[in-house]
C-alpha cells in the first residue's frame, strides 16, 4: 500500500471519531499555544534587548573600571573600617550603599598612553545647583557629559558624532515649557543658564576662622561661590524606552564642559580627580575577538573591564533562563498529551482489530498496518500542534498593540514577535512526537494474526 493511500486512510479514520480525535488534539494544542506564546516573547524581549544594547553602549568602547566587583554591602555599614581616598561610597535604593574603588586621573592618563586605546572619557559626576533663564523659576537638574553611544530621541535639533559643539546642550522635553518656551522647536539656538557651587572645603574654613573674621560684629560664615555658566540649545531630548541617555531627565554636555563644570565642582575634595568609571575606546572593538583582547590586556593591568557584548549577553541570559521556565510547563503538558496519545491508539486499536484482520487478509503488510497507526498518531500531532499554534499568532497579533501601549515599549517596538520558521519547526517536533507516541499501539495492530483480529466479536 503506498504511503499516501495510508496517509489517506488515516485521515478517514479519524474523522470517524472526531470527538476522540479532537479532544486528543486539544491537550497537544495547549503544549503548542503556550511554547508559540514563549518564542514569540523570547524574540520580543531578545529584540528589545538588542535594540537597548545598541542604543546605549557604542560596541567600540569599553567600560574600565578599577573594581574586580561591586560590593553590595546591604543596609549601610556603620562599623569602623580602614580609610582609603579611592573608594567611593554611593547610596543603592536607599537599602545600602556600595563601595566602589575609583579610577584616578593617573589611570586616564595610563589608558590613554596604551597603542590600541583611542579615546578615554572619564564619567564626570557633576553636582550642579539648578537651571533657569531669565523670566523662569529655577528647576533642579541633573548633569551628564554627551555620550555617542547613547543616542537620544530627539523632539527637535540634531544631534552630532562623537560629541557635542562645546557651550551647547541637549535639554530634556520636559524642562521646554517650565522654562518658558512655545514648544521644544522654539527652544533650539536659545540660552540657557547652569549654576553651579564651590565646595566649601575644610581647608577654606580653617584660613576663614584663622583670620579672625568671625570675631567681627554681625560676621557671618562666608558663602560658597558659585559659577554660572550660559549654554545653547541645540536639541530637544524626549523620552525614549530604549535609551538610557534620558533616563532621569539629564541635561547633556560636551565633554569639555562637563569636565569644567565637574573641577569646579569637585575642587580641593577628596574626590576631585577620581572618577568611578570610564569609557574607553578601542578602535575595531565591535569585533568580539579585538573587545576580548582588549578587555584581556586591561584586565592584566589590574582594571575590571565590561564590553556591549558583555552586557548583551547578560540582558540576554536573563531573558532565556525566564523562557525556559515558562518552557518547562508547556513541555509538560505535551508530555502528558503524549500518554493521552498512547491511550488514544491502544483504543483504536482495540475497537478496530476486525478490520486490521480484513486488511490484513486482503494483503495489507503488517508495516503498512503500522504506519497506518503511526500516521494516525502523526494527524492528531499536527492538527493539535496547527490548532495550538495559530490560536497562539491570532492572540499575539491581537495583544500587541495593548501591550505595547501598556508597557510604554515606543513605536516599533513589540513584546510578541512570531517566526515562522520556529513555527514550523515546532509543528514538525510534535508530529514526530505524536509518531513516537503512537509507535507501541501501532507495533500492537501489526502483530495481530489475521485469523485471530476476524474471529474477534
Amino acid at each position: 500500500m503506498r504511503m499516501l493511500d495510508i496517509i489517506r486512510r488515516a485521515g478517514r479514520s479519524l474523522r470517524s471519531a472526531k470527538a476522540r480525535t479532537l479532544l486528543t488534539s486539544l491537550a497537544i494544542a495547549v503544549g503548542a499555544f503556550t511554547l508559540t506564546l514563549t518564542l514569540a516573547a523570547g524574540n520580543g524581549i531578545s529584540a528589545y534587548v538588542d535594540r537597548l544594547v545598541a542604543s546605549n553602549f557604542d560596541p567600540s568602547e569599553l567600560i574600565v573600571g578599577r573594581d574586580k566587583e561591586v560590593e553590595n554591602t546591604g543596609a549601610p555599614d556603620s562599623s569602623p573600617r580602614e580609610y582609603d581616598e579611592s573608594v567611593a561610597s554611593v547610596s543603592f535604593g536607599g537599602q545600602g550603599n556600595l563601595q566602589l574603588k575609583q579610577i584616578s586621573d593617573d589611570d586616564i592618563k595610563k589608558l590613554e598612553s596604551l597603542s590600541y586605546v583611542k579615546q578615554v572619557r572619564p564619567n564626570y559626576q557633576i553636582d550642579a545647583r539648578y537651571i533657569t533663564r531669565e523670566g523662569s523659576k529655577r528647576y533642579s537638574l541633573s548633569v551628564q557629559s554627551y555620550n555617542p553611544g547613547q543616542k537620544p530621541e530627539l523632539s527637535a535639533g540634531t544631534l552630532p558624532g562623537r560629541d557635542l559643539k562645546p557651550g551647547t546642550l541637549v535639554l530634556p522635553e520636559a524642562y521646554v515649557k517650565l522654562l518658558g518656551f512655545k514648544d521644544a522647536k522654539s527652544a533650539i539656538g536659545k540660552t540657557v543658564d547652569i549654576v553651579t557651587q564651590q565646595p566649601f572645603t575644610e581647608e577654606a574654613m580653617r584660613s576663614f576662622l584663622a583670620s579672625g573674621a568671625l570675631t567681627q560684629p554681625g560676621a557671618t560664615t562666608p558663602e560658597p561661590k558659585r559659577q554660572t555658566s550660559v549654554f545653547t540649545i541645540a536639541g530637544i531630548s524626549k523620552p525614549s524606552v530604549t535609551s538610557l541617555a534620558t533616563a532621569g531627565l539629564p541635561v547633556l554636555l560636551s565633554s569639555s564642559d562637563a569636565k569644567a563644570l565637574y573641577d569646579f565642582t569637585s575642587a580641593g575634595t577628596q574626590n576631585h580627580g577620581k572618577y568611578l568609571y570610564a569609557y574607553v575606546r578601542v578602535d575595531g572593538a565591535e569585533d568580539v575577538k579585538v573587545a576580548n583582547d582588549a578587555k584581556k590586556k586591561l584586565k592584566a593591568m589590574g582594571y575590571s573591564v565590561v564590553t556591549s557584548q558583555d552586557l548583551q549577553a547578560s540582558l540576554q541570559t536573563i531573558v532565556a533562563v525566564l523562557q525556559s521556565l515558562v518552557a518547562v510547563f508547556a513541555i509538560i503538558t505535551i508530555i502528558a498529551s503524549v500518554f493521552g496519545i498512547v491511550n488514544t491508539m491502544y483504543i483504536s486499536v482495540l475497537e478496530r482489530t476486525r478490520e486490521i484482520g480484513l486488511m490484513k487478509a486482503l494483503g495489507m503488510r503488517s508495516k503498512s498496518v503500522a504506519w497506518l497507526f503511526r500516521i494516525e498518531a502523526a494527524w492528531i500531532g499536527f492538527l493539535g500542534g496547527v490548532l495550538g499554534a495559530t490560536v497562539a499568532v491570532l492572540l499575539s497579533t491581537a495583544v500587541n498593540p495593548l501591550l505595547t501601549k501598556q508597557l510604554n515599549l515606543g513605536k516599533g517596538n513589540t513584546i510578541l514577535m512570531n517566526d515562522w520558521g520556529q513555527i514550523l519547526l515546532l509543528i514538525a517536533a510534535l508530529i514526530f512526537v505524536a509518531i513516537l507516541a503512537g509507535w507501541f499501539p501501532a507495533r500492537k495492530a501489526a502483530k495481530l494474526d489475521p485469523i485471530e483480529a476476524l474471529r474477534t466479536e
